[in-house]
């Protein structure tokens, strides 16, 4: 069943899927049945949810993204944007993708171990590894990628990974990929981290947790991790997705958070489809490691280059932030306005330090219904329930942008205060 055009138009995403659930079928999810018993849980929520008229996902934009965008033909203020240094749209950074895919095209024809490499990748390569303080770097179509390609890459059955309780999915589905055993700690707690490495054995053990963690919005003890690392003589890998451009003075990371020196992490990762207004995913690594990642990563071998006008686009936004570091001051300044708030209006958001601000509800159909309730305010929050987070833990997801104005936060805490009472 796909979304057909009716005079032109596209049906809604909430259209769609109650047109789906609204047929009366029933399904049955058989361990033999292509869907099996595992989509029981998402077709129960999702279907109750189109019945009560509150599908909270795939909202078409009718155009860029923003502290206010165009959606089902009205402004809404966006509050759940990765964009957190409000440079969707900048013209600097547009004027740069065109300009590359004038010179370079929409694609460069083939993978970057062959024929797909362009001069544009290298030196945005030259770039980011002088951002990230290393070495070398090498870039990825996505964040998700670069992980999937470093771990395969490194990694193999007999080693081990001992991984923060709450680090991203694609760092868990990497491990799962390479076949490497996985352990976990309990969330940044270095007791059960040195609990977990003295139980068991393997080859070489990889610590591996994020910078800015992407469902709860604190940050990992980097400065411990490093110590507990040499300490046991081990490695260790930082997802800085939802650090890059939100933490330290410049927006360097976690690394500048701290004042640690970037050398004493072995693997840094990133996405560049966050505070970075394009595509494409990072490893910044020494020099031995970024040469050996580019003869033995799968994505960078097999997988089509980043595009030019993707690249171009990541280039532009590093040289903005060195000119403008007073973007990541604002992002702050605005996170913390908008989680005092709720806080003071008594609602529970964890324990963010960042401009990811959940806002916790734990029972999964009151995050959905909170989620309609805040769009009759013209405010798009989306809902984030099991598996992205434990069941138990559903919650709205908040990002906060230095794009977004006074006004507008004080518009969300309006909200969310008629809706407290």
């Amino acid at each position: 069943m796909t979304q057909q055009p009716v005079n032109g138009t596209v049906a809604s995403s909430r259209e769609h899927f109650k047109q789906f659930f609204g047929t009366g079928k029933k399904w049955n999810f058989h361990k033999t049945n292509f869907i099996d018993a595992r989509a029981r849980h998402i077709f129960d929520l999702m279907g109750r949810a189109c019945e009560a008229d509150v599908y909270p996902y795939q909202m078409a934009l009718q155009g860029r993204s923003g502290p206010c965008v165009q959606a089902e033909g009205r402004q809404l203020m966006m509050l759940s944007s990765y964009d957190y240094l409000g440079l969707i749209g900048d013209r600097r950074i547009d004027e740069a993708a065109i300009e590359a895919i004038r010179k370079y095209g929409t694609g460069t024809g083939g993978v970057r171990m062959l024929t797909g490499t362009a001069d544009i990748h290298q030196k945005l390569e030259h770039e980011l590894a002088v951002f990230k303080g290393t070495a070398e770097a090498i870039t990825f179509t996505s964040g998700y990628l670069a992980n999937v390609g470093v771990m395969s890459a490194l990694l193999s059955p007999q080693d081990r990974v001992i991984m923060d309780s709450l680090s991203h999915r694609s760092l868990l589905d990497a491990c799962r990929l390479t076949g490497v055993t996985v352990q976990r700690f309990r969330h940044n707690d270095m007791d059960s981290l040195r609990q977990e490495l003295r139980s068991g054995t393997a080859n070489r053990t990889l610590i591996v947790a994020d910078g800015v963690f992407s469902m709860d919005g604190d940050i990992c003890p980097l400065p411990d991790l490093v110590a507990v690392k040499k300490e046991f003589g081990c490695y260790l890998m930082i997802d800085e997705s939802h650090a890059s451009g939100v933490l330290g003075a410049t927006g360097r990371g976690t690394d500048e958070h701290f004042g640690v020196n970037p050398a004493d992490v072995d693997v840094w990762t990133g996405s560049l489809a966050k505070a970075i207004p394009s595509n494409g995913g990072f490893a910044a690594v020494s020099e031995e490691v970024g040469v050996y990642l580019q003869h033995a990563a799968a994505p960078f071998i097999f997988s089509a280059a980043l595009c030019p006008s993707s690249v171009a686009a990541v280039r532009a936004t590093l040289s903005i932030l060195a000119a403008e570091p007073e973007r990541v001051a604002r992002l702050a300044s605005n996170a913390n306005f908008l989680r005092d708030g709720l806080r003071d209006l008594g609602y529970d958001v964890g324990a963010s330090q960042t401009p990811i601000i959940p806002v916790i509800f734990r029972d999964e159909a009151a995050a959905v219904i909170f989620a309609a309730r805040l769009l009759n305010h013209d405010i798009l929050a989306t809902p984030v329930l099991f598996p992205a987070v434990a069941q138990g833990a559903a919650r709205l997801r908040l990002c906060v942008t230095a794009a977004h104005s006074l006004e507008n936060l004080n518009h969300a805490l309006d909200a969310f205060r008629k809706l407290r009472s």
